[in-house]
């Protein structure tokens, strides 16, 4: 368990949209576990708090990259940091996306979502769709990144669009109910607001896609990381330790009951 913040370096910090920003960390001195796909750090703004936040790339020289959306006090503080700051990070915790036995593999997100994906976007070794979708074409983070993709078939949608938007207008469950899939072949991975992930799992279902095929990333309070303070239990999770990464069969019952 990793009870203290280690000491990690901003080395860069790029602007995605008008509230969100990635930052490259590098270790001050000794680094953490390797981090994988789905898990999160815990992400401390010295004097001001922590959060948990997922992990947004993993490039191979040890630098941890994190996409942070300014939503609170401790998100802004960490969205305002300048390159040459030091954070704290804790990590790694929580579940990762299970990519051993998938064949072809669908991406579903939903704004800020996109972020805990993204790394599974890097280095494509099987038939890979995503479909990302935002309030307004500003909402959607990694554009340019997006469109250098040559790996991956990707479908964009917005809520509302503007006199530059020239691409497809509606919700994410729009474009899933007629791609192309094999639903026997076909892994999904879904993250973002929770009503987005049930709608767009319902019509995976219908569709044929095996409930056990689809995978969703919970987000709760999570503020130990280490299972201890309860502030994350969702039903009989707790979702820094049994998530974020859950198979559906297990997400459903819980995403369905409004006083969880």
């Amino acid at each position: 368990m990793t009870w203290v913040p280690v000491p990690y370096r901003v080395v860069t910090r790029t602007v995605e949209t008008h509230d969100s920003v990635t930052l490259a960390l590098r270790p001050v001195g000794e680094s953490l576990p390797a981090f994988r796909p789905g898990q999160f750090a815990m992400l401390y703004a010295h004097g001001v708090g922590e959060v948990p936040i997922s992990i947004s790339g993993i490039p191979d020289d040890g630098t941890l990259l994190h996409t942070v959306r300014a939503v609170g006090a401790v998100s802004r503080a960490l969205h305002d940091a300048q390159p040459g700051t030091v954070l704290g990070v804790r990590g790694p915790f929580g579940t990762a996306w299970r990519l051993d036995d998938a064949e072809d593999l669908l991406v579903v997100a939903g704004g800020i979502g996109l972020a805990p994906l993204r790394p599974v976007l890097s280095h494509p070794t099987r038939r890979t769709v995503l479909v990302a979708g935002a309030r307004t074409p500003r909402d959607l983070l990694y554009a340019d990144e997006l469109a250098r993709l040559s790996d991956v078939d990707v479908v964009l949608t917005v809520d509302r669009g503007d006199h530059d938007w020239h691409g497809r207008i509606g919700f994410v469950t729009e474009p899933l109910a007629s791609i192309p899939l094999d639903p026997g072949r076909t892994t999904a991975l879904l993250c973002g607001p929770e009503p987005m992930m049930r709608f767009c799992a319902r019509t995976l279902l219908g569709r044929g896609v095996p409930p056990e095929n689809i995978q969703v990333s919970l987000e709760r309070n999570m503020q130990c990381g280490v299972a201890l303070c309860g502030h994350c239990q969702l039903g009989p999770l707790l979702v820094c330790r049994d998530g974020p990464v859950t198979g559906y069969p297990v997400a459903e019952p819980l995403l369905l009951a409004k006083e969880l």
